[in-house]
């Protein structure tokens, strides 16, 4: 157990190592004991006195493919029903009940992958929480880890934090399809949490929780909550793991997520089951809007409204009003589910607009961020698509890299000359 990096903090634990080594062993666990209830205090202290220093992470989906870039559409796009090379109201008709303001795209278009992270950037938002499927040749699973890959490599260039959350859900698909014995379901999960370990975990811009590199794992579906224990028990690497809605046996506590059937009022929920734990992860959202129903894949799951905006700015700011360290929001880029905050024909940057002026008001913002230089990722983008030549894209590298350290009147000087 680790104090915070206060002077009380730096105190006590200097106070703790001298009574270490003079007290017995029965005192000993007495100030173990005390050590342990003053750190959760002081974990909940620094929270609630310094809320500007949460970390802020957009949920993020790497699953879409889209022509040029990829031969052929792919299913989030078409969910096997809607077709983008269609045009319905004068736009592509696509799942989801919204449209990207830069249109359908590739999660594996480096220049898109730029784009989102340069706006979260400049927005506020600090990183990204990924949506991981393993390393398996399966189903799409390759094609996931490898925008992953290119994600993670923008993230390091742009200076943006990381976080993966788990599918396990993966497991069972493996064992159905007689690609995973079922007597292996937790070596495998520590072999891609091993593998997690020695390629993303290691990175300087990986979240971390006391030196604990953050994993959040989704849904009830992939390994019990035994497994889970077995699987990072045996894995011998200390690893701050969320899950789902509710604390497994093995988690540090649990993350937050929309539920279309409680609404807003499954916040409260996880607010009383998460209260008087030391840390927690909440969830700030829009609204839920799926498509599923119409792509006739299964029954609607309900709707949340988007309240004019007011969804969100109400789940924001308890989120940032609570105790929580990392403050999630859902999602970047759902669009099938229609919780995305990415920028739509339907709302613009109004969401982001949202987040920069709370992290303005809290105090914690470092780049000098208005509402006229959101858009310049977009302008970025465009530049880049209509780029004739490699002098023109190292151009843009320097522009990018110039909005992402903060040098923003040179970036809008070396805008406003292009030609």
């Amino acid at each position: 157990m680790v104090f915070l990096e206060t002077n009380i903090g730096r105190f006590l634990q200097a106070r703790l190592n001298s009574l270490r080594r003079s007290m017995s062993v029965t005192k000993l666990i007495a100030i173990l004991v005390f050590q342990g209830f003053v750190t959760d205090l002081l974990a909940q202290e620094s929270d609630a006195k310094n809320p500007a220093d949460k970390i802020v992470l957009a949920h993020y989906m790497p699953w879409y493919e889209a022509k040029p870039f990829s031969k052929a559409w792919g299913w989030h796009w078409t969910m096997n029903r809607f077709d983008p090379e269609k045009r319905v109201n004068d736009r592509p008709e696509i799942a989801s009940h919204f449209m990207p303001l830069i249109g359908p795209y590739d999660s594996g278009d480096p220049h898109v992958l730029e784009y989102h992270l340069l706006l979260m950037k400049l927005a506020g938002i600090d990183g990204v929480v990924v949506d991981w499927y393993g390393l398996q040749k399966f189903r799409d699973y390759e094609l996931l880890h490898r925008n992953t890959e290119r994600l993670v490599e923008q993230a390091k260039r742009l200076g943006m934090k990381l976080v993966i959350c788990y599918e396990d859900q993966t497991i069972p698909a493996l064992v159905e399809a007689g690609r995973l014995n079922g007597e292996n379901r937790v070596r495998h999960a520590m072999e891609e949490l091993e593998w997690l370990k020695q390629n993303w975990f290691a990175l300087e811009s990986y979240v971390k929780l006391d030196g604990q590199p953050v994993l959040l794992s989704f849904g009830q579906a992939g390994l019990t909550d035994a497994e889970w224990t077995q699987c990072l028990t045996e894995l011998k690497t200390p690893i701050a793991y969320f899950s789902l809605h509710h604390r497994r046996a093995a988690a540090v506590r649990a993350f937050d997520w929309p539920i279309p059937s409680q609404g807003t009022g499954a916040i409260k929920k996880f607010e009383e089951r998460s209260r008087g734990w030391p840390i927690s992860m909440p969830v700030a959202f829009l609204r839920f809007k799926e498509v599923y129903a119409e792509a006739r894949i299964h029954a609607s799951y309900g709707e949340i409204d988007d309240r004019e905006g007011m969804t969100f700015e109400q789940t924001l700011e308890k989120a940032f009003n609570g105790n929580a360290p990392i403050i999630q929001i859902a999602t970047w880029n759902d669009w099938g589910e229609g919780t995305n905050i990415e920028p739509s024909q339907e709302f613009g940057y109004r969401d982001l607009s949202v987040i920069l002026e709370w992290r303005k008001k809290l105090g914690q913002i470092k780049l000098a961020t208005t509402a006229s230089t959101l858009r310049f990722p977009m302008k970025i983008l465009e530049l880049r698509r209509a780029a004739t030549n490699v002098a023109q894209q190292k151009r843009l590298d320097e522009i990018a890299e110039m909005l992402a350290t903060g040098k923003l009147p040179l970036a809008t000087s070396e805008l406003q000359k292009w030609k």
